[in-house]
């Protein structure tokens, strides 16, 4: 059976890419596609805040782009240099929070020990800052994308907490999209199971595929990352089969496994 992933591959460097190889071994045929492209912008001004460690209390990143935006910045061998030198030790005696595992890794990469990973969603992760950190204390540094969702800064203005957004990238629908799709359908077929990673994908993706999928689009199973991608999906008038229980590869493919095969559970 046939699982059509909506996500950028995984960096070829770092091995197999995890949720081909996680539905493989439910003996599913997964294939990806890149629904999103990324403009980084305010560079400058991201490392000058990251310059002054002293003025925050610490640093929030929900979406991996983030921290590709500081990695961009590192790039630079004099900002590089300031990093290594100063800039990372005085970060790491403040908190690094962050949703889910691939930005954890990346916060890992840049030399920061990521704190709340497992929360798995914005909602979630609002609710671990908040039993950690104190009201009226030195505003926690979120860089975001322009897409970013409120439900983290409101929770967090509630309990009187201060953050400081700074957007550091913006999400555009990837040039080659609607031709990869084209050409999936055309060669694979309808795929039993189609997977959205994002709000932005629905709105880019669902119109080609449910136009591809023609009168066979009751057949697919349609599966979501998390609860936000699953209200995206739902607020298109898209029945969810499926959400991962948390955003891993083991956990996406093992709901899969169970909505294609409801008679073995």
């Amino acid at each position: 059976m046939k699982v059509l992933l909506l996500k950028d591959p995984k960096d070829e460097d770092s091995g197999p890419d995890p949720y081909i190889k996680e539905l493989g071994s439910y003996s599913l045929e997964a294939t990806l596609i890149p629904v999103l492209s990324f403009e980084f912008t305010s560079l400058d001004s991201l490392f000058e805040k990251l310059s002054h460690p002293e003025c925050y209390g610490g640093l929030v990143f929900t979406s991996p782009r983030a921290l590709q935006a500081i990695k961009i910045c590192l790039k630079e061998e004099s900002k590089k240099e300031a990093w290594s030198k100063s800039l990372k030790q005085m970060w790491n005696i403040k908190p690094t929070y962050v949703v889910g595992k691939a930005t954890a890794s990346l916060v890992e990469e840049i030399g920061l020990s990521p704190q709340g990973e497992k929360a798995g969603n914005a909602e979630k992760l609002a609710e671990y800052i908040c039993s950690r950190e104190k009201p009226n204390s030195s505003a926690l540094l979120f860089p975001c994308g322009a897409l970013k969702r409120e439900v983290l800064p409101t929770v967090l203005r509630e309990k009187g907490i201060p953050l400081e957004s700074l957007t550091v990238y913006r999400t555009t629908q990837h040039p080659d999209l609607q031709e990869s799709l084209s050409s999936y359908f055309s060669q694979q077929g309808v795929p039993a199971s189609v997977v959205f990673f994002s709000p932005s994908g629905v709105r880019f993706c669902l119109q080609h595929i449910q136009k591809l999928s023609g009168d066979l689009i009751n057949q697919v199973k349609f599966a979501a990352i998390g609860p936000t991608t699953a209200q995206a999906l739902q607020g298109a008038g898209v029945p969810v089969s499926c959400t991962a229980g948390s955003p891993t590869a083991q956990e996406l493919a093992a709901a899969i496994h169970r909505a294609l095969h409801p008679q073995n559970c």
